[in-house]
């Protein structure tokens, strides 16, 4: 079991949902924090929540260039970093013939190659210390596709194959990687998704309204992380899905299909 205690513990996208309810909750129990989302004012109101030591470090994921300084304010305040929860992503909403390709390569910038790129840039750190935990925040989208979410759930399974082969490359520097595959979960994802023209959707998806509260899905990635298990699913029963494909793939089209938007 990890302890919390006096830990530096990195967070992408907590300014909101589930960002922001591990962040509150890991700092109940003690953890140094490192909050990151591209909205400042709103990070600094999650600080307030947070009842130990936090540094507010603004990045834009889809901009990668100075991650390695904002790596170097870290260890100059807490010098060490223990755990990177990768948090931060946009979703789509949108068709893929619709969608313009740049879009796509959007989503990919963010979802993908900035949370590839942080995590490149804190790895030496880990390394040096010979210990760490890094934790990603996938989907179900990462583990099959879905309407409406064709980039979106490209990037998730790309990111599934990065770290499921980093985990295997970096068990020798006791670093330590974990999974989440999050169901249905309530936050603005869908409010904040894209759509084919790269504007905001401002629509709440019917199902993710029925989906449990961030804060059970942050103690579930908490709990996770704790037990070292390197896939961590929430999300209520949606997960039962998964063994629907696995072992009755027709009917999980099937099942699918029925979720059509049309």
């Amino acid at each position: 079991m990890i302890d919390f205690k006096g830990k530096t513990v990195w967070i992408t996208g907590a300014s909101s949902g589930i960002g922001k309810a591990l962040a509150i909750k890991l700092g109940s129990l003690g953890a140094n924090l490192v909050l990151s989302s591209r909205k400042e004012d709103q990070l600094v109101e999650v600080a307030n929540l947070c009842n130990t030591e936090v540094l507010i470090l603004p990045i834009d994921l889809e901009r990668s260039s100075n991650f390695s300084e904002k790596v170097i304010k870290v260890v100059s305040k807490f010098k060490s970093i223990d755990l990177l929860i990768n948090n931060g992503g946009i979703s789509q909403r949108s068709r893929a013939y619709e969608t313009d390709i740049e879009i796509d390569r959007k989503i990919m910038e963010v979802n993908y190659f900035g949370t590839v790129a942080l995590t490149k840039s804190i790895l030496p750190v880990m390394q040096k210390q010979k210990s760490g935990h890094i934790t990603t925040i996938s989907s179900s989208s990462g583990k099959f596709g879905f309407f409406l979410r064709s980039s979106y759930s490209a990037s998730k399974f790309a990111q599934v194959g990065f770290f499921e082969s980093l985990r295997l490359e970096e068990e020798k520097n006791n670093i330590f990687i974990s999974i989440v595959f999050p169901f249905l979960v309530k936050t603005n994802i869908s409010l904040n998704a894209i759509t084919e023209k790269g504007v905001t959707n401002k629509k709440n998806d019917s199902l993710i309204e029925k989906g449990i509260s961030p804060e059970k899905c942050a103690q579930d990635i908490i709990d996770g992380i704790m037990d070292q298990k390197k896939e961590i699913y929430s999300g209520g029963k949606g997960a039962w899905i998964l063994n629907v494909k696995r072992f009755f793939p027709e009917l999980f089209f099937k099942l699918i299909r029925k979720q059509s938007p049309d």
